[in-house]
C-alpha cells in the first residue's frame, strides 16, 4: 500500500537521523514503529529492525570514519564478542510470548530514558579533558576542549589519536551485553554502547558515537545470520524504511556537531518515555 510506503519513509528518516547524530536511540523506536504504526508482528519486527538498524549503522560508520571518530580495534573486538550474546538472545526471543516481549521492550525503554536523564544532569560537570576510569588514558598536548554554542557540556576535540589500554573484562562485558539485546529485542544497543564507551573505556563523545555504529552494525549482522535472515515482512515496508534510514544516518552524522545536542536529548527522552508508556499499556491489555 502507498500509505505504508510513505509512512515507512518518514519513520526510517527519523530513526536514521537519531542513529547518525546520537550513535543510538533510534533503534529503540524501530520495533514499536513497525508494530504499532505499520502492523508488523512483534517477532517479525525484531528481525526487520536488525536489518534496518544494521544497514543504517554501516552507512553511519563510514561517515564518522571520515572524521576519525571510529576506534576500529575496539569496535571490531566488541562486535566479535557480541556473537555469544546474540546467539543466546536470539534463542530466547523464540520462546517468549510476543506481548511479553513488547513489555520487556518497554521496560528497556524506560531504563534508557532514565539513563539519559542521569547522564544529562551530569553533563555540566563533564568538562575535563581526560577521563580516568582506571585505564591508561593518554591525550596529546594539542587537545582543545571547546564548548558547544547551546550551552551543553564541552566536547573534547583532538587533532591526534588518543592512546588507551583497555581492560579485557570491560570489553567482553559490553560485547556480550550488546549482543544479547540485539538478538533478543532486535535493537542495536547503542543506548548501552555509547555510555559504556564513555564511562568504562574512557572515550570522548564523538568517537563513542562513531565506534558504537560499527559495533551496532556487527552485532546486527551476526543476529540476522543467527536468525537465518529476515522473514515475514513486506518489501513495501522494509525497503523504504531501511533505505531512508541509511541515507538519513549520513545526514545525522553531518548534523551531529551543529545541532543543540542537549535539546535533542531532552526531546528524545520525552519521546522514548511516551512510547514506553503506550507500549506498556497495550501489552498489559493484551496479556490480561
Amino acid at each position: 500500500m502507498l500509505s505504508h510506503w510513505i509512512l515507512s519513509l518518514i519513520l526510517g528518516c527519523a530513526i536514521g537521523l537519531s542513529l547518525g547524530a546520537l550513535g543510538g536511540g533510534g533503534s529503540i523506536l524501530t520495533v514499536p514503529a513497525l508494530v504499532y504504526a505499520l502492523n508488523v508482528d512483534a517477532k517479525v519486527a525484531t528481525g526487520a529492525s536488525l536489518l534496518i538498524v544494521g544497514s543504517s549503522a554501516l552507512f553511519g560508520t563510514f561517515a564518522h570514519h571520515r572524521f576519525r571518530r571510529v576506534e576500529w580495534r575496539v569496535g571490531l573486538a566488541i562486535g566479535a564478542i557480541s556473537i555469544v550474546g546474540s546467539i543466546v538472545g536470539t534463542h530466547l526471543n523464540r520462546l517468549i510470548d510476543p506481548n511479553l516481549l513488547l513489555l520487556i521492550f518497554a521496560a528497556i525503554m524506560f531504563a534508557v530514558a532514565v539513563t539519559m536523564v542521569v547522564r544529562d544532569r551530569r553533563a555540566p560537570a563533564d568538562n575535563v579533558t581526560t577521563i580516568d576510569s582506571g585505564l591508561a588514558v593518554g591525550v596529546t598536548d594539542d587537545s582543545d576542549a571547546t564548548s558547544r554554542a547551546d550551552g551543553s557540556s564541552p566536547v573534547l576535540m583532538t587533532t591526534t589519536r588518543v592512546r588507551r589500554h583497555y581492560r579485557p573484562g570491560l570489553v567482553v562485558a559490553v560485547g556480550v551485553g550488546v549482543g544479547f539485546l540485539t538478538g533478543f529485542l532486535g535493537v542495536g544497543g547503542g543506548f548501552i554502547v555509547v555510555p559504556s564507551l564513555i564511562l568504562a573505556l574512557g572515550f570522548e563523545l564523538p568517537e563513542a558515537v562513531g565506534t558504537s555504529l560499527l559495533i551496532i552494525f556487527l552485532s546486527s549482522a551476526f543476529a540476522i545470520v543467527e536468525r537465518g535472515g529476515v522473514h515475514g515482512i513486506s518489501d513495501s515496508i522494509l525497503v523504504p524504511f531501511a533505505g531512508s534510514a541509511m541515507l538519513s544516518a549520513i545526514v545525522g552524522n553531518a548534523l551531529a556537531g551543529r545541532l543543540p545536542l542537549r535539546r535533542l536529548n531532552h526531546g528524545f527522552i520525552v519521546l522514548v518515555t511516551s512510547v514506553a508508556v503506550y507500549v506498556t499499556l497495550r501489552s498489559l491489555l493484551a496479556l490480561a
